[in-house]
């Protein structure tokens, strides 16, 4: 299985160039982008774009072969958050000096295994943030 160049335009332009996960910028040029699978292979994902989400290299590395978590609130294993099948808003928000908090089960659990709150990561939100770079729209 391989992702076509047109399926990869697809993913990137429905994304318009932001990480479905953390919400930064692919312009910025601060990290590498990829396709990520959001149901992974190894669980018997496909490469059809439903399936497709892109995503910066750290929500990328964390989130790995990953459905679920624990959710840090409740203790209680959540699915992760779904980019094709749920809206970024009901499930995340950002707050003062650009964390990413979860509002629902799926999104802390998705902001707690992606380590979207990692110091560096924050700090680096930060920056772009104070340029107005940060946090990237929706298309």
């Amino acid at each position: 299985m391989s992702i076509s160049k047109a399926d990869r335009l697809l993913v990137i332009n429905r994304a318009n160039g932001c990480c479905e996960y953390c919400r930064l910028s692919s312009i910025a040029g601060t990290v590498e982008f990829h396709i990520d699978h959001i149901i992974p292979r190894k669980h018997g994902g496909t490469d059809v774009t439903d399936n497709l989400c892109f995503a910066c290299y750290h929500c990328n590395l964390y989130k790995s072969h990953d459905l679920t978590g624990f959710d840090p609130e409740t203790g209680e294993i959540s699915r992760l958050y779904h980019p094709r099948n749920q809206v970024w808003g009901e499930h995340f928000k950002i707050v003062t000096e650009s964390l990413v908090t979860g509002k629902s089960s799926e999104g802390r659990t998705t902001v707690n295994v992606l380590k979207m709150n990692l110091e560096e990561r924050v700090e680096s939100r930060q920056v772009l943030a104070d340029i107005d770079e940060y946090p990237c729209e929706d298309a």
